[in-house]
């Protein structure tokens, strides 16, 4: 697939995007088709999450949609990275949906937003995952290169 293809389903999904967004979910910046940036908010009343509004940066690929976006938590003063168990202290974010082998092209923005609205959602666990100090400090891996192993699905 060629970047112009690319660039053509982007076009797409950001005019999309324009016309209308679920609740909980805002774009904030898509200056060009390499990076994106939205904010999600957990709409029911989870304890963990409430009053509490996340960035999310989104970096696509030439071979996008063939290929996931890459999608990490972004720290901002005025925005957390999310205590979840499957998200680490630096934004990296451990879900099936966004590795090759969970990815599918129907796939876009708005339902990896909505996914990971629903991952924070269902979730009761005010902790990260295991060894997050270690990955964190060790990883040189871009988020795509990560390969995870999926044993958890109860969160």
């Amino acid at each position: 697939m060629s970047a112009q293809f690319a660039a053509k389903r982007l076009g797409k999904e950001l005019q999309k995007i324009h016309n209308s967004l679920p609740p909980g979910i805002e774009l904030v910046s898509a200056e060009n088709f390499e990076e994106w940036q939205l904010d999600i908010r957990v709409l029911d009343n989870n304890p963990l999450y409430m009053n509490q509004t996340y960035r999310l940066k989104f970096k696509f690929g030439s071979s996008y949609p063939i290929e996931p976006p890459e999608v990490v938590f972004v720290k901002l003063p005025d925005r957390a990275i999310p205590m979840h168990p499957h998200i680490y202290s630096n934004g990296i974010i451990c879900l099936d949906l966004l590795g090759a082998q969970g990815w599918s092209p129907v796939q876009n923005v708005e339902s990896v937003c909505m996914s990971l609205q629903s991952m924070l959602t269902g979730n009761t666990k005010n902790e990260r995952p295991p060894g997050d100090e270690e990955f964190v400090r060790a990883n040189r891996l871009r988020p795509r290169d990560i390969d995870f192993y999926y044993h958890d699905n109860s969160v």
